[in-house]
């Protein structure tokens, strides 16, 4: 029971915290999605130039539920950009660009996402 309280009751939280602050965790939970769904279509994707198209179409309409993986990761990669966009626009507005060391490697980061999309 202490550590319930601890954890749920009793959490150190600022008391201004918002629903912005949500975004973090669906930054997780986004890139999870990315991974597993962009596994499941690397199974079937061909990256030869002469076969693509035919390996995504093949995708769409022969891979039970393709479809749905081709568009969760699609637009899975749109929710994630603007998950991390509002997460870093949190950031700015309450001030966390004041803690160097975490900002700087955020910024690493964002970059580095950008770089790879």
């Amino acid at each position: 029971v202490k550590i319930i309280n601890s954890s749920f009751i009793d959490l150190p939280t600022p008391p201004n915290i918002s629903s912005l602050w949500n975004f973090g965790s669906l930054l997780g939970a986004c890139l999870t999605i990315q991974i597993i769904t962009g596994l499941f279509l690397a199974m079937h994707y061909t990256a030869d130039t002469t076969t693509a198209f035919s390996s995504v179409t093949h995708i769409c309409r022969d891979v039970n539920y393709g479809w749905t993986i081709r568009y969760l990761h699609a637009n899975g990669a749109s929710m994630f950009f603007l998950c991390l966009f509002i997460h870093v626009g949190r950031g700015l507005y309450y001030g966390s660009f004041a803690l160097l060391e975490t900002w700087n490697i955020g910024i690493i980061l964002l970059f580095s996402v950008m770089a790879t999309a």
